[in-house]
């Protein structure tokens, strides 16, 4: 089994088919939406490739080191700058296929218009740690 994190990101990633911006929805298209999330996440619970996963408020604050009996630094006010990821998903698979399968299924939740929304959604493994030169023997 491999972990791979889903990034759903509200900016910063290609445009969707169904490019109509969330704030620019009813309700109706709202709660359409989370429930086919919902939806997916169950069904993945009971397959045991559901690890976790969260909606993300759009504000955020990037945050550095600035050094010894230093305040760290923070990057503004300027969020409408920033990449924004919308949320994200842990999923735990048998194989690099499968989460790409899932994730162009995850792609296909609900927008505008109950829509297929057909968003590009960033994969990423998980790093696994390196054999040590004990386990390569």
């Amino acid at each position: 089994m491999a972990k791979y994190l889903l990034l759903k990101h509200y900016r910063g990633a290609p445009a969707a088919v169904n490019d109509v911006p969330m704030d620019q929805w009813t309700p109706e298209e709202i709660s359409a939406h989370v429930q086919y999330m919902s939806d997916f996440a169950a069904r993945l619970e009971k397959t045991g490739e559901f690890v976790d996963g969260q909606a993300l408020a759009p504000e955020g604050t990037f945050v550095r080191y600035d050094g010894e009996g230093r305040p760290p630094v923070t990057d503004g006010p300027f969020a409408e700058t920033k990449d924004l990821i919308a949320g994200w998903m842990v999923i735990d698979v048998d194989s690099y296929e499968r989460a790409v399968e899932l994730a162009g299924e995850l792609s296909a939740a609900p927008g505008a218009g109950g829509r297929p929304i057909h968003e590009w959604l960033e994969l990423r493994p998980f790093l696994t740690a390196t054999p040590t030169i004990t386990e390569c023997h």
